[in-house]
């Protein structure tokens, strides 16, 4: 996998391990975990090398998690750069050296999210991997660019890749949890002022760290043609109230075609739970 030496990178291979797989990170400068059984030192973003880290060991998958996770640290260009070049440098070798599959992490923000100026558009309830995408800042859109060359690639006669790629929102781990969602008020009330990360704009979505590593492996397990988007999200919302008091005070006036319950997540997964076997288990509601 690529970006091994990150959170969710060093998770995953944590995760990998416990199921018996054999793991090589793929990553820029050292080694900074000490749970894949190979490092290769590699520059995503140049061709060449990506193409000989994946050849080196004979690699039968890719989940890459190497790029830029955000739009602030970096130029516009930068951020795009990393996130849509790199991905097309590992789609390309990954078809070349006759990989069966390529799990890719996409991100909420490819709908239009947090990171922009405007508002999150939201066009319906519950929220498809149909949805229309709509962002504006350098992350979104490269991440929608991403989305888009990996439609490209899953369309070529000649590609006998399983392509996923998988909509991530902030992937938390317990302590995350904890002060996100436990030590504050959730309430109605002050919704409207919490983290962006965790708001409206996210339509009330995380995602435990232990979902986001089972749906990774699903995804590089799983065998479909082409390439296919999934919400990888919780099965519940960020807040104390039902979900019906979150669509009217905050989605008026959106379509709903089926009403969720309790504290049921905007988000429908069942295109997941169909293709990959995979359905969310964690919440913070259980720490």
């Amino acid at each position: 996998m690529t970006g091994g030496n990150g959170k969710i990178g060093e998770a995953i291979l944590d995760h990998l391990s416990d199921h018996d797989y054999e793991t090589v990170n793929v990553a820029r400068g050292k080694q900074r975990e000490d749970v894949s059984d190979r490092y290769v030192t590699t520059d995503l973003l140049d061709a060449g090398d990506t193409y000989g880290a994946l050849a080196k060991y004979g690699a039968d998958a890719v989940i890459h998690m190497g790029t830029i996770p955000n739009p602030y640290s970096n130029p516009d260009f930068r951020v795009y750069e990393s996130n849509v070049l790199s991905a097309v440098h590992v789609l390309e070798a990954a078809d070349e050296l006759g990989l069966e599959s390529v799990c890719l992490a996409s991100s909420i923000n490819a709908l239009g999210s947090e990171h922009q100026e405007r508002p999150a558009d939201v066009r319906y309830i519950p929220v498809d991997e149909s949805h229309p995408r709509t962002p504006d800042d350098s992350y979104g859109i490269a991440k929608h660019a991403m989305e888009v060359t990996a439609d490209g690639f899953g369309r070529r006669p000649s590609c006998d890749l399983t392509i996923s790629s998988l909509r991530y929102p902030w992937v938390m781990t317990d302590a995350e949890m904890r002060e996100a969602f436990i030590e504050v008020d959730r309430s109605l009330d002050v919704l409207s002022n919490v983290h962006p990360a965790t708001g409206r704009d996210v339509l009330f979505s995380y995602l435990a760290m232990a979902d986001a590593t089972s749906i990774a492996r699903k995804a590089v397990e799983a065998d479909f043609e082409g390439h296919e988007l999934f919400w990888a999200v919780a099965g519940d919302t960020t807040a104390d109230e039902p979900t019906s008091a979150l669509i009217e005070e905050f989605y008026p006036g959106v379509t709903i075609h089926e009403p969720p319950e309790d504290h049921e997540t905007l988000f429908d997964l069942s295109k997941a739970e169909s293709l990959l076997g995979w359905e969310p288990t964690q919440t913070w509601r259980g720490l």
